[in-house]
Parts: structure tokens; sequence; C-alpha cells
């Protein structure tokens, strides 16, 4: 039995969590509630750092989907996609996520950055392998940090809420990530001076790309509908990181040209940094919607920064916000980060189908997949082209951190909705009306607006804190440090583990299933969704790891087929929220379909063989969910539940046919009942570095 009701979740998280100072004041400000929707919200804040994958940054900690994943993506040779081979010139032939150790060797705190173009993200995602990160993202691309490394990044976590299926929205560096977080689209269609797949437009000219943009950006919207908006940054040091600068409108406004609109210039392009964002705070002038620009120093980035600066930088932004309560009583606050530099994570972005050579789908979608491939070119993208990745999807790209910090977003909670940049541009939309055609179709049925992170209707409650230290002294000494370092790669690989326990989860919009069907030629899967929200569906054929996964996109209340020869299959399916299926088997034989029913799992058995069967199903977590063993006569039908009260909605069942190794199936997820819950309690312990035969 499983025991975690609010009260004494909260109590417990406050007794065992010490908060930094501008977190314990952020978290006892309630929210202005007024109207008990998002209509309650007043200001959005965002503040994109740099270059940090959630792995590198939250893999151990308890409750996220994290090292102890318990369906990693599998790799050939009996591995997981934990344990990652290396160059073959490289002395290190198999290489794990290790731990970058700041308390033995504090300069681990400014570890070397790695590769991060869209050339080389496509190499170590190779189309949804996940098999490729050392070979082109370096050896300490798998390092990782812990909490006793990075305490002010688990305090956000602790205090507010954090989302792991949180994706950048690209496969590759800075400058595109960023232009989806302000306008939603990297103009896959050419025609607006994209595609943009590097940095060319980071700069004001004479360095900066000489055509410049000529899409609409958000801004430029927000503004023509009266929506109060500003960016808040040091012209003198903004790290290349504001976007803007790439597009006609704000470079003619900077330039004073004639007929352009001078406020582009003074509220997207000028010195109003920390300091002015306080004042504003202060004197009740916040804008509706800010963007903030840190320093490179400041920003997270390896080399110029580091996770001890950015989280010193946070800590400042915060003090800021929270000068004023009653401003602050009202306001959001979004931390996301562009890219992930290098830095491995684990879970296989959502993505849209990749094309073979001839332009078939491996896989398929329901929802309108274009402009989500790269089929045009840009004469300023010269240099980051290679032909080999014509056609390749964008994105998603791999998770990124962010936490939702707001007085409806505390507690310590985990989302677990897909995500990506164009998410926050959705919930301003939510808010504020003011809509983004640029987004593409796809990404508003994969990606969610962020509301699922918030309690609008009540939100306010109490928690006791503890405060520690300020942040600025080991900020200072991360900063003093003479240089970057490479850290040695273990000479073996060893399991990471992930903190056991549980965290608040809030719910999501998902309603998963798979019905199979298979007789002597193929075995055919129907992956339907019955939930407000499109999934992702990817699909891992054992035998021939070799091969690209396939990828089935399935919108809100849609289905969509697919299917395989039925010879020999071993389909290792992943969806989201620890959504599993697998399915092992040859030829004809058991048909058995796994649905969810309210607050319990079903599952219906149909025995299509000329042969009385009898089956075993067990379960492989979760104390409560008891065995099942039946006899099925040629043709019979039978049906059996299991209530999960107990386990919060989360189930793992594996079925046997007795006397035939051949079949397998396991059934695992969480029954989303539109509540929220708690996150997979079996999520704990060290990471799964081998396939079994049946896992």
């Amino acid at each position: 039995m499983i025991r975690t009701d609010r009260r004494t979740f909260l109590l417990a998280t406050a007794a065992a969590v010490a908060l930094p100072p501008a977190i314990a004041h952020a978290v006892t400000i309630d929210a202005k509630v007024r109207t008990g929707t998002i209509k309650d919200v007043e200001h959005v804040v965002i503040l994109m750092q740099e270059n940090r994958s959630f792995d590198h940054y939250f893999g151990a900690m308890n409750g996220v989907r994290g090292f102890a994943d318990r369906f990693p993506v599998p790799q050939a040779e009996g591995r997981t996609v934990w344990t990652q081979r290396n160059a073959p010139a490289r002395s290190t032939p198999l290489i794990a996520p290790f731990h970058l150790n700041t308390v033995q060797s504090f300069p681990c705190m400014r570890v070397e950055g790695t590769p991060h173009s869209w050339t080389d993200a496509q190499d170590a995602w190779n189309e949804g392998r996940m098999d490729r990160w050392p070979e082109f993202k370096t050896e300490h691309s798998m390092g990782h940090y812990l909490q006793q490394d990075i305490p002010f990044q688990y305090a956000l976590a602790d205090a507010f809420t954090i989302c792991d299926a949180y994706h950048c929205s690209f496969q590759g560096g800075t400058n595109t990530n960023r232009l989806f977080l302000w306008t939603g689209t990297n103009d896959p269609s050419g025609r607006l001076g994209g595609p943009s797949i590097s940095n060319s437009h980071d700069t004001l000219p004479p360095r900066g790309a000489a055509e410049p943009y000529t899409w609409t950006t958000y801004p430029e919207r927000l503004q023509a509908a009266g929506i109060s908006w500003r960016i808040y940054e040091d012209m003198k040091d903004n790290f290349g990181d504001n976007p803007l600068v790439g597009f006609k409108t704000f470079r003619d406004s900077i330039a004073m040209a004639p007929g352009s609109d001078p406020s582009l210039a003074a509220l997207g392009h000028s010195t109003r940094h920390l300091d002015g964002l306080r004042e504003d705070v202060l004197a009740s002038k916040l804008p509706q919607i800010s963007w903030i620009v840190s320093p490179a120093s400041d920003s997270e980035h390896p080399g110029p920064s580091s996770p001890a600066q950015g989280a010193d930088y946070i800590a400042r932004v915060l003090e800021a916000l929270t000068a004023n309560p009653d401003v602050w009583a009202k306001t959001v606050l979004i931390i996301n980060f562009d890219e992930n530099d290098g830095f491995f994570d684990h879970a296989p972005p959502p993505a849209v189908p990749s094309l073979t050579a001839s332009g078939a789908l491996l896989g398929g979608s329901t929802v309108d997949t274009s402009g989500e491939y790269h089929l045009a070119r840009s004469a300023s993208e010269a240099k980051s082209e290679r032909d080999d990745l014509n056609a390749r999807p964008y994105g998603l790209g791999p998770r990124v951190p962010l936490y939702v910090i707001s007085p409806w977003s505390r507690g310590g909670y985990v989302n677990s909705q897909v995500f990506d940049h164009t998410s926050v541009i959705r919930f301003l939309e939510t808010r504020f009306g003011v809509m983004e055609p640029n987004i593409s179709a796809w990404r508003r049925s994969v990606c969610g607006d962020l509301t699922t992170a918030f309690n609008f209707k009540s939100p306010n409650h109490t928690q006791l804190t503890t405060p520690l230290p300020a942040t600025a002294a080991i900020a200072a000494k991360a900063g003093a440090l003479p240089g970057r370092t490479s850290p040695p790669t273990p000479a073996a690989p060893q399991a990471p583990v992930q903190a056991s326990g549980v965290r608040l989860a809030r719910a999501l919009p998902y309603g998963l299933n798979i019905r199979e069907q298979a007789d002597a030629r193929s075995i055919q899967l129907t992956f339907s969704n019955a939930g407000a929200s499109g999934a992702v569906f990817h699909v891992y054929d054992r035998t021939d790891l070799a091969a690209a996964p396939r990828r089935y996109t399935v919108g809100a209340g849609a289905s969509l087929e697919g299917s395989w020869p039925s010879s020999r299959y071993d389909l290792f399916v992943i969806g989201p929220n620890g959504f599993h299926r697998h399915f092992i088997g040859s030829a004809s034989g058991l048909a058995v379909v796994a649905v969810a029913d309210g607050a319990d799992v079903k599952l219906t058995l149909a025995n299509t063989t000329k042969a009385t069967v009898e089956i075993e199903v067990a379960s492989k977590a979760y104390n409560g969910v008891r065995p099942w063993k039946t006899k099925l006569s040629p043709g019979q039908k039978k049906s059996h539940s299991w209530p999960l009260r107990a386990t919060k909605g989360w189930y793992d069942l594996s079925l046997a046919i007795k006397g035939d190794a051949t079949f397998a199936r396991r059934f695992a997820g969480h029954v989303e009942a539109g509540r929220d819950s708690i996150t997979d309690p079996a999520m704990s312990g060290s990471a799964v570095m081998e396939q079994s035969a049946h896992a």
C-alpha cells in the first residue's frame, strides 16, 4: 500500500529540504486568487538559460524520469541506452553516465562544453537509436551532477514544479532553439530568411548575416495586440542570446531606419537588466510579458559559466521579482534551457517519423507534419549543411530542465506532459489571447501549453522552510576558477543511481492504448489515444536494432495502425510518462489488449490458436497487484481487471503462456484519472544497463 496524502507529503518535504533565502521568500507568498483561473496571472517572466540536459542535472533526483527509468531504449549487444559505445579509436570502449563530483574536485563545476550543432546532434540522436553520444559529443558528455553539487537547482524543484518531459525544440544549438521560444518556428519553408539550423543570425551586421529574417516575431504580435512586453538584458554582455537581432524589423529599429518602429529597439534591444527589473517590480510596472537574457558568466553555459553561477543569477532574479509581494502574487516565472549542449539525456525525443531513402515514413502520423522536416536550404546556413541530413526531423530535441515557479505551482510537483519551447508561447496564448500561427500543427498536438503544471483553483497553502546560506559565495568560487576542465572518463561503466522516493505528480491529458491482432503473416498494432493531447509512440524492433525505430504520432481521439512480420517479432514500445508495451512472439497466437478503465487496468485475452492455453499474469512491480492464472480454449475470450487505487494508478503486468517460451507480453504505465497523483513508486535505484530476454 502506498500512503501519500497532500499534507503528509508537504510536511515531509518541508522537514527534509532546506531552501535558499530567495526560494524561501518566494514560496511563502500566496497567489492573489480572484477568478480561480489562469486569468489571475497578470505577469509572465521567462528566463532561458544555457546548455544543460535533464539527466545531466536531474537524472539522480527522486521521482522524476531519470536514471531509474524502468524502460530504457534497447541497444545492440544486449545493452540499454545507459551504456554507450565510444568512438573506435578511443581507449574507453563503453561509457555510462558518471558523476561530476564537485565536492572532491571543485573544477568539475566548470566542466568543458561539448559539441552541440545541427550535425553532431543528429549524429548522436541517430534518428532515435540514441546510441552515439560519446562518439559525437565527447566522452564527458555523459557526466552528470548530484544534489550535493547543485543544491539550489534541487531546491527549486523541491519548492515549486519541475517538468521532466520538457524538450528543446530543435536538434541543434542556441539561436535556432531560441527562435522557437520567441517566434514558434525556424522558418522551415525557407521563404523568410530561414530555415535556421545554426547561430548565423545571433549578432547585428556586419558580423551577423547580411540577409535578415523577415517572419513575424511573437513580441511584434503582442505589441499589435496592446500587450505590454520587454526584454531585460545588459547590451554590453547578453552572450548573443537575444535572437531578435536577426530580424529585419528589429535591425531597422536599432538603426533608426525611416519608417521603423523605435519601440522595438527600446523594448527588445536596450539595456535594462536586473536593477531595472527590480525597479519595475517595486513600482508595480512589470510588463505583462517579460524575457530575461543573462550575461555569459551567469548563463550556466559550460565554460564562461557554471551551475553555481547560474544558481546565483536565478536567486537574484527571484529576489527582484519578490521585492514587491503584491506583484509576485500575480506572477509566473518560467525558467528553461535553450538546448542540452551535448550533455546526454536518455529519453527518446518525440519526433515526426524518420524517412527512408525513398521518402517513405518509418511510422506514421494522424497529425499534419508540415514544417517538421529539413527540406529547404538557406545560403546563410551553407557551412552547417550536410547532404545526408536532408529531410531529417528538426525536433523535438533532448530533454532540458524546466522550472515552473509561481504561487500556483508550489509543492515540489512533477509534471510529465510533453512540452517544448513553443509550449511557453502557447501558455501566453492561453492567458493573453494572442495566437502564434508560426507553431506547426504537429507541435500543437504533441506539446502541451504548460497549464497542467498549475493549480489555479486552490493554490494557497503553507510550507515550512529553513534558509540555507546564500548562493553568492560558491558562485564567486566557481567564477574564480582559472579555466574549464574535461574530467577523466571511468575505465569501466557503472550504473548511475537515482534516489528513492515519490513526488506529487500533476494530472496528465493522456489516454493511451495499443490493440494487437496477429496471424500467420503479420502482427498488427493499433495505437489509440483517448486523451486530450497528442502522443508519440516509439517502436524499437529488438530483432533489428540497427534499424531506426518507427514513430507513430496519434492525435487526440485518433488511432493509427502499424504492422510487422509475425514469423518472429520483438517490439518494444515507449510512450509518455512511462507508458510501455512489449510484444514478443512468432506466428499467430494469443491476442491481448490492456485498457485503462477508470481507476483499474483490464486485460482482455483472445485465444486465436487451435489449442487450449494456460495463461499466467504477474505483477513486475507494485505490491497489491495480484497474479492471475487462467485457461482459454480455442476461440475463447476472457477479461480480468486489477484495481489500482493502492498503487495510485501505476501498473506493470507481464503475461506468459505456460510451455511457450517464445511468447511474452508486458503492459506498464499509469492510468490517468483526471486528478493529481504521484510519480512512479518503482522508479528508484540503479539504472537498467542490460536487456533481459523478456524485458
